[in-house]
């Protein structure tokens, strides 16, 4: 215990990328993680992940986020894709009305398989396709405020915001976790085992907090 202590603990969240297929999530990930965009991105093929170093607090915190695939297809990865993710964000494309409408289902599947993610982001992206908008700023506020949910338009193209909306998650999870788990032994555990996923104790795992809507759209 001593001796690591004195460095600091060290922080890995998992957190998930959820939308419909070709709401921009793998580049979402990409601009964050090495800032870039692929023009020819492809349909991701079952899962990935990235982890990035972040700085929060003086505390290095490694975000491990994972990427799937949207298509229904691919739905069997499910149970342990989500399986001890502190944070979701739930992608739509501003241009497309049908992402949006699905934003709700991806929310109940999270919630069905995944009782841990104590910051969730609704995402809208391709702001920058502005003239061929179908969701306005309004309707993605109002379903954020509805459901208790971050919110903020981005762009993966421009890189609008992109940094930003992943920061906001991160810190959500680190301050949680900070609050309630920072002295538990088994949490200490999880990390030496390089894994997290929360303890199931009843006092925290439902997230009831509310978050001011974060848009610059």
């Amino acid at each position: 215990m001593g001796k690591e202590d004195d460095r600091g603990e060290e922080y890995l969240f998992k957190i998930v990328l959820i939308g419909d297929s070709a709401v921009g999530k793998s580049n979402l990930l990409s601009r964050f993680s090495r800032d870039e965009f692929d023009t020819n991105s492809k349909a991701t093929i079952g899962v990935e992940f990235q982890t990035q170093l972040v700085e929060i607090e003086g505390k290095e915190v490694k975000a491990q986020i994972w990427d799937t695939a949207g298509q229904e297809r691919f739905r069997a990865v499910t149970s342990a894709y989500y399986r001890g993710a502190f944070g979701a964000l739930i992608v739509y494309d501003i241009t497309r009305s049908d992402t949006f409408q699905s934003v709700k289902r991806w929310l109940q599947e999270l919630n069905t398989h995944c009782d841990t993610a104590v910051a969730q982001m609704l995402v809208g992206n391709k702001c920058d396709l502005e003239d061929i908008r179908a969701v306005s700023v309004e309707e993605g506020k109002a379903l954020a405020e509805e459901e208790g949910l971050f919110f903020m338009e981005t762009s993966a193209l421009d890189a609008t915001n992109v940094d930003k909306a992943f920061e906001i998650v991160i810190r959500e999870i680190f301050n949680n976790v900070s609050r309630k788990l920072l002295n538990s032994d088994a949490y200490k555990a999880e990390l030496s085992v390089n894994r997290v996923s929360l303890v199931n104790n009843q006092d925290g795992s439902e997230s009831s907090w509310r978050s001011p809507s974060c848009c610059s759209g």
